[in-house]
């Protein structure tokens, strides 16, 4: 098997558009179940409105509650309302690896298997970190099947600059997980 792999020369919003034709292309192999991380929902509503619904599983992950300032959400109920009315899904939950890490650090000022992991994970790119969490953080919500390749799109910041396929698992089972490629990535 053979595939191109795109490498953008920085990471963010601007290459948003090229992660979305690699990911149609995608749907169009036959891959039926794609993640997408957006923090203020607009580039889980860019995709839902580009993906054919019918055709694919999509799960939009956004930030937990709260993880900006307490008692707060980044994505508004009118975007969440605009993707779920285009056939998609919104999980809004804990970034498993962050909020384990933020805790135990600030509290015991150590090193903790979290740690290791997101920096060995973002070695590769900020993007391939998030793809990984999103995966099962969806998993884990029973919004994405285990054991499936899925497509994941992370990205640095806002937009998408990170396009993945992840043999899927639930974050209980993380060694499941596997990395089978990565489509595009920022170089940086």
């Amino acid at each position: 098997m053979k595939r191109e792999v795109e490498y953008f020369d920085k990471g963010g919003p601007a290459c948003t558009g090229d992660c979305l034709k690699i990911v149609r292309r995608l749907v169009e192999e036959g891959y039926k179940n794609v993640v997408v991380a957006s923090t203020s929902g607009n580039t889980g509503l860019r995709f839902a409105k580009e993906l054919p619904s019918r055709e694919v599983n999509l799960v939009v992950v956004t930030h937990s509650a709260g993880f900006r300032k307490p008692n707060e959400l980044e994505i508004s109920g009118e975007i969440r309302k605009e993707i779920t009315g285009l056939g998609a899904k919104v999980y809004t939950g804990t970034i498993l690896t962050h909020s384990i890490e933020t805790a135990l650090t600030k509290e015991f000022q150590g090193v903790y298997p979290t740690i290791l992991i997101t920096q060995t994970l973002r070695r590769f790119s900020q993007g391939v970190k998030v793809a990984v969490e999103i995966v099962m953080e969806a998993c884990d919500a029973g919004m994405l099947p285990e054991e499936e390749e899925v497509v994941a799109v992370g990205g640095t910041g806002r937009g998408a600059d990170t396009v993945c396929l992840i043999k899927s698992a639930a974050s209980k089972r993380f060694l499941n997980l596997k990395v089978l490629e990565i489509l595009a990535k920022p170089r940086e």
